[in-house]
């Protein structure tokens, strides 16, 4: 579809001809069914994220992890339920970097007769923060990949789909609310950008959180959210203010050292029904952009409303280090394809080991007992254990490089999993939202500096249950889950530049006892490689 935007004229591949993409309404143990048919000349494959694909794995969308893409003019039909799922989540493409355009809401009301656990908002309206690019995403990751250096900056921050008037002729591509005094708002905010977190805030109004990743929490207020890519959150905003026109800001939220990046915020307006049009809309802040007190503080008040199934007793114990890597040059023309740290190659791992995406789909492997796909021995510890947030090794090229290989870590059905994610200072410390699919997570501990068992507070009380974790800059995350879905789940960064150059692995959970405990058949309409 061509698009005006920025004052250039762009093609992009969009869901049925609407950026960003229609909203997917249902409601909780809902059974659905989409018919998604290729027309874009690029493989292409949907993820549906935050749910969780309970026994319908072959549903789940991530390319060469649990489908094939789906080719130009072919069909695949993604079906699954809506068990115990209610919120706002998303779905995007999960193949190379289509989700800039590729992406839109999904919405799961309560089940018919079962209110909100808050007070009924007088409407609701989707806020799609995401990143615009005039360069093909497809070609802006191969480009990426090639130099062998950092992603190009976004052209431009989008609300949904709109610059808004701080960026070149934007002045009328601007997204509006318009707001009854006195009544209550529930914003359903999505974060589908592609390489950056974003800070969120409205001139003069509070922000109440009471869902964060499709759950339910107990309600706080704060002035600015910071959304990391892959997470979604509720706000109530209360029109409270004098009749006026107030700006909605979002805005980067950047802590890897180095890195250049938009500064332009994107702007929309929440406007008073009787306000005047021409005058100029009250101007809203934003934190610093690597003020990570307002992240730590959000996530401190970060509280599940209900908690159900969260392990005590712990079968596996992991440590995954996370963070970038540096290689040794080994291309030719290395002006052209060397351009990382110090004439090096970017890459990006878990354990020190950089994903690589196999050529068939892992599931379709493992279901069908295909060999030399990928190796089950992905390390449960660091193989070396340091001081990873101050003494990582930094002499890039020649002490920062990664092993690369497809490696998984299988777990026994049922089994009751702690992961410790810890940032590594290795190029950058940096935030990393990092997404697991299948399955949402108890978020029971988090803090900064190097994990220590001796002195890390948790809470085992009323733990945030996320399938989206930002991993604090320089610190650690601790995520508890029941291993109870069969299948093969992709575990990595939503930054997708990370994703692509290797941060990310893969669990096989095996299964259990009789169909309700199993992985079941294939599809008959399965894309083939």
């Amino acid at each position: 579809m061509e698009v005006k935007k920025l004052c250039k004229s762009t093609s992009i591949v969009t869901i049925n001809g609407i950026y960003p993409g229609p909203v997917l309404y249902a409601q909780e143990g809902d059974r659905v069914i989409v018919k998604v048919t290729n027309e874009s000349p690029y493989n292409a494959s949907i993820h549906w994220h935050g749910l969780r694909q309970r026994l319908s794995c072959w549903s789940d969308g991530p390319a060469y992890i649990t489908q094939c893409p789906i080719q130009p003019g072919q069909t695949f039909t993604y079906e699954f339920t809506l068990y115990q799922q209610k919120g706002t989540l998303f779905y995007h493409a999960h193949i190379s970097w289509l989700r800039a355009t590729l992406h839109g809401a999904i919405v799961i009301y309560p089940k018919t007769g079962v209110p909100y656990p808050f007070p009924n908002p007088y409407e609701e309206h989707i806020i799609i923060l995401g990143e615009w690019w005039s360069m093909n995403p497809v070609q802006l990751e191969q480009s990426t990949l090639a130099s062998g250096g950092a992603a190009p900056s976004a052209e431009a921050f989008v609300i949904n789909g709109h610059p808004g008037p701080l960026y070149n002729c934007s002045e009328n591509d601007v997204y509006s609310i318009d707001a009854v005094s006195g009544k209550t708002y529930l914003l359903r905010l999505v974060n589908a950008a592609l390489n950056t977190d974003h800070f969120f805030s409205i001139a003069s109004h509070k922000l109440t959180v009471v869902e964060a990743d499709g759950e339910y929490t107990k309600p706080f207020t704060v002035d600015h959210l910071m959304l990391g890519p892959g997470q979604t959150a509720n706000v109530l905003v209360k029109a409270d203010q004098s009749m006026d026109k107030y700006q909605i800001a979002m805005g980067p939220y950047v802590t890897a050292k180095n890195l250049t990046f938009q500064n332009i915020t994107s702007i929309a307006h929440f406007r008073y029904t009787s306000a005047d049009l021409s005058s100029m809309a009250r101007p809203a802040t934003l934190p610093f952009y690597n003020n990570s007190l307002v992240v730590n503080a959000n996530m401190d008040a970060l509280r599940s409303l209900e908690v159900t199934n969260l392990p005590l007793q712990i079968d596996e114990n992991f440590f995954f280090t996370i963070g970038l890597n540096v290689g040794q040059c080994n291309r030719q023309n290395p002006n052209l394809t060397c351009q990382g740290p110090n004439g090096g190659i970017f890459a990006a791992s878990m354990n020190n080991i950089s994903f690589t995406r196999p050529n068939v789909s892992l599931l379709q492997a493992y279901y069908n007992s295909l060999h030399g796909i990928y190796t089950a021995d992905f390390p449960g510890l660091p193989m070396k254990m340091y001081d990873f947030v101050n003494g990582a090794p930094n002499n890039s090229p020649n002490d920062t490089n990664a092993m690369f290989g497809t490696r998984v870590k299988v777990l026994e059905y049922g089994a009751k999993v702690q992961l410790i994610l810890q940032d590594t200072g290795t190029v950058t410390t940096e935030s990393h939202p990092m997404h697991l699919h299948g399955y949402s997570f108890y978020v029971v501990g988090y803090g900064l500096g190097n994990y220590d068992p001796n002195t890390a507070k948790f809470n085992l009380v009323d733990p945030p249950l996320m399938n989206t974790i930002n991993v604090p800059v320089g610190g650690w995350a601790a995520i508890r889950f029941i291993a109870d879905n069969p299948g093969v789940w992709f575990m990595h960064c939503h930054i997708e530049v990370h994703l692509s150059w290797g941060l990310s692995m893969v669990f096989i959970v095996k299964n259990g006892d009789g169909p309700l405990e199993s992985l079941p058949h294939p599809p008959s309409d399965l894309p083939s490689c």
